[in-house]
């Protein structure tokens, strides 16, 4: 299947769910750029804490931002909350 802009995603989500437990490859676009992909979950999977853990290991979160710089960034958006 092609990737499907986020729009298209929002407005036909119960057929690309039904797609993607048919064993489809659903990609969901924004732009024009694959951001994100659509995949069943296996019946009865319970997903705990610690196999969370494990792949967050195995797979981590790359940021070039400093930790302080984070701080920054979550300061500001909060201070536009008010």
């Amino acid at each position: 299947m092609e990737p499907v802009n986020i729009l298209d995603a929002r407005n036909r989500l119960s057929q690309l769910i039904t797609a993607a437990t048919n064993g489809e490859d659903v990609v969901i676009a924004k732009r024009g750029r694959p951001v994100v992909r659509l995949v069943p979950i296996a019946t009865g999977a319970v997903h705990t804490g610690v196999e969370l853990a494990s792949w967050l290991s195995a797979a981590p979160i790359e940021s070039t931002r400093t930790t302080a710089e984070l701080d920054v960034q979550i300061a500001r958006e909060r201070a536009a909350w008010d």
